[in-house]
């Protein structure tokens, strides 16, 4: 669990802004707040288990762009937030909505939605099999929303020099990349993301990716045929999509990666050898080796 546990650290400190955040912040002012939000995001997850993926990836999505301040769910302007490109396929805001309204009733005007978001991604991980663990909270909602703001969130078909660029311009590091990219061990995605990957990847559009693993390809074809239904889903996380585990490691470092933004993870030395220094950590775990010294990239 030590990787999965470091990516819950990243996934609560990413880009936060400089509120003084401490744990049990409404343990006085309103000592339900956080079972409230269980009980919604308990409720939700039991009615659609994929809803647990979407409000892990409302969470980042809104940390991302200007820190975890609930600007993804503002809606009074002509152009929010949430209506950016990058934001396309969002959803979980009606679970949000559910738990502030029962937050309001029990108390008013105190919790914040950035904390509720911060919760209810700490509660869909724990309710697919993953680790508990707690939240600072303390957050304050934002008043900016525009989807310009959006433009550097990370892309599916970014190359891994531009996706590494964009997490350096929010003070991360390449770890941090692949440590949040395991996140996708939960969720789908839909077929209208894979079409450059499976039949476009070349200049002139042609090919798929040689990256995929050859085995792996005529199955993912299958699901997105060429010309098929853009909207249909799968899987991120061949295998074990619906669990948060380690999973999604070892199917990128061998060509399983459903997105290509993942599989893009093995393109560089440096992102390669953090995934290479975790598998290994697990194979000495599992069959109590010792490891090697290994020398470190800087």
């Amino acid at each position: 669990m030590g990787v999965l546990l470091w990516l819950l650290m990243v996934l609560t400190s990413c880009c936060e802004g400089q509120f003084i955040l401490q744990v049990g912040f409404y343990r006085n002012t309103c000592p339900e707040a956080e079972s409230i939000v269980h009980g919604v995001v308990r409720d939700a997850v039991a009615s659609d288990p994929n809803m647990a993926a979407a409000l892990l990836r409302l969470h980042f999505h809104d940390c991302f762009v200007e820190g975890c301040d609930a600007s993804i769910l503002i809606d009074v302007s002509s152009q929010p937030e949430k209506l950016a490109f990058a934001h396309q396929g969002l959803r979980g805001f009606e679970v949000i909505q559910r738990a502030k309204a029962q937050l309001e009733a029990s108390c008013p005007a105190l919790v914040s939605c950035a904390d509720i978001l911060a919760l209810a991604a700490r509660d869909a991980i724990a309710l697919t099999n993953g680790p508990t663990y707690q939240v600072p909270t303390g957050r304050r909602d934002g008043f900016v929303s525009n989807f310009s703001l959006a433009d550097e969130m990370p892309q599916v078909t970014d190359s891994i020099q531009i996706l590494k660029a964009k997490f350096l311009n929010k003070g991360l590091t390449h770890k941090d990349l692949v440590l949040l990219s395991a996140a996708h061990t939960i969720g789908t995605t839909a077929c209208f993301f894979m079409t450059k990957r499976l039949y476009n990847f070349f200049p002139g559009g042609v090919g798929s990716d040689p990256a995929i693993n050859p085995n792996f390809l005529p199955r993912l074809k299958a699901r997105c045929p060429q010309n098929g239904d853009v909207n249909a889903r799968l899987a991120i996380d061949e295998g074990s999509g619906t669990e948060f585990d380690k999973h999604i490691l070892k199917n990128i470092r061998e060509g399983f990666a459903v997105l290509e933004s993942d599989a893009r993870l093995n393109d560089d030395i440096f992102t390669k050898s953090v995934m290479d220094s975790y598998f290994f950590f697990f194979l000495v775990k599992v069959r109590g080796q010792k490891p090697k010294q290994q020398k470190e990239l800087h």
